[in-house]
């Protein structure tokens, strides 16, 4: 059980590390193409919460968004392939900020063929959210082995 458990958690991870990979080799020194892509949607983002919670957002600069995230990415991925929680927190604190922003389907009419996929691609991403919760509870539920005391023996003289 133990090399499936851990085959499972290397093709899990390999989604956010190839991910990770491709956008460090094309980052260059704006961000590259995840930073054009992500602009327009983080900039509506951005201007949604404004509105709608009344609190200014501050200027963050794209190239240090896609930074943190193949960080959170890379990271996380490397960590949780060795079963770490510290890992699956970085991956689910890089999906809970990214899926909302990058999959905005609440942007789009939902006749239209666009909204399909990116609710789609959001539902996914939820999913591999669920994955990541129920791999930390499962973690936190399960007891950690203890050492058993061997009774010290009586020496005879």
């Amino acid at each position: 059980m133990g090399f499936v458990s851990f085959a499972g958690r290397v093709l899990f991870a390999s989604v956010f590390l190839l991910s990770a990979y491709q956008e460090f080799t094309e980052f260059g020194t704006d961000g590259g193409p995840a930073a054009k892509n992500l602009a327009p949607k983080f900039n509506s983002f951005t201007k949604n919460i404004s509105v709608h919670l009344g609190v200014v957002v501050p200027h963050v600069e794209l190239k240090h968004v896609i930074a943190a995230t193949i960080g959170l990415k890379g990271l996380g991925g490397l960590l949780f392939i060795v079963s770490s929680s510290f890992g699956a927190y970085l991956l689910a604190l890089y999906l809970a900020f990214i899926t909302p922003v990058v999959y905005d389907f609440y942007n789009y009419d939902m006749e239209k063929a666009e909204f399909v996929q990116i609710f789609m691609k959001f539902t996914q991403n939820l999913a591999l959210f669920g994955a990541l919760l129920f791999f930390l509870g499962m973690k936190n539920s399960v007891p950690k082995r203890q050492a058993k005391k061997k009774a010290p023996k009586s020496k005879t003289t």
